[in-house]
């Protein structure tokens, strides 16, 4: 199949796709004049890309998890496990670290409105 029906079937844009090969997350065979062509495999393949994409996988990290996928294997599959917990000790040391800042700024938020209501005189309140 050619990149656009390779598109149309995965949900993934054309530009995708060819990001997709450019990082060796994705191959095709070319034609004589040039143009891509799929086989019914890359279809799974397209998807299983887009969930790891959609997990905050990297393109790197992707490329590393698919030898589980090309090569079935118990140490494969172990690789793949571990680095996958690194990723995700990774978005979890990141979600600590958005919630501090959440904190940090519900404080100030607490203070800033604290401080409007200071603002506010009893005359201003009878009127």
């Amino acid at each position: 199949m050619r990149i656009g029906e390779l598109a149309a079937r995965t949900e993934a844009s054309v530009r995708s796709l060819r990001y997709y090969e450019e990082q060796g997350l994705l191959t095709s065979s070319r034609s004589a004049s040039g143009q891509r062509h799929y086989t019914e495999a890359e279809v799974e393949r397209v998807r299983l890309i887009q969930r790891l994409y959609a997990a905050g996988l990297s393109s790197r990290t992707i490329s590393e998890l698919l030898p589980c996928v090309d090569a079935p294997s118990e140490g494969n599959s172990d690789a793949a496990l571990e680095r996958m917990a690194q990723e995700r000790n990774r978005l979890s040391e990141h979600i600590d670290e958005l919630m501090r800042t959440r904190n940090a700024l519900d404080g100030l938020m607490a203070t800033a409105r604290a401080h409007r209501e200071s603002l506010h005189t009893p005359a201003e309140a009878t009127t």
